[in-house]
């Protein structure tokens, strides 16, 4: 169970930046969580035998496939190399985060709630006058 997302201070302050980095580490957790399938076809036996001793994975269709599948897609973390980093104006996660959170605040547009889960959160609310 993960808890305290987007709390700082011992929970004492909330933060929206907290809560997107928090939900990106979440999402990556849940990954893990999920397992690794493992077969000839995941371990890319056959891929390996062609492609041989010190060759390159990297290009082979095969990786390209199942990285994209077994890899928790997320936008906060920036991954590229330093140089790139660099070159692109050096943000960081915490910045990307504020801006993400920014963004979510002024534009997300939530979907509206079943009329059941209301009428059972409605129930849940007046059970605890």
């Amino acid at each position: 169970m993960l808890y305290g997302s987007g709390m700082l201070e011992l929970g004492m302050t909330f933060s929206y930046t907290q809560l997107v980095i928090d939900n990106q580490i979440a999402k990556m957790v849940r990954r893990v969580l999920q397992g690794v399938e493992v077969s000839d076809e995941t371990l890319a036996v056959d891929v390996m035998k062609e492609v041989g001793c010190g060759g390159n994975f990297l290009t082979q269709q095969h990786t390209m496939d199942y990285m994209r599948s077994e890899q928790a897609t997320v936008d906060i973390f920036d991954r590229k190399m330093l140089e790139t980093w660099e070159a692109e104006g050096k943000i960081g996660a915490a910045e990307r985060a504020t801006t993400k959170a920014k963004d979510i605040l002024e534009n997300h547009e939530p979907e509206p709630l079943d009329e059941d889960v209301k009428a059972k959160l409605r129930e849940i609310v007046e059970s605890a006058k």
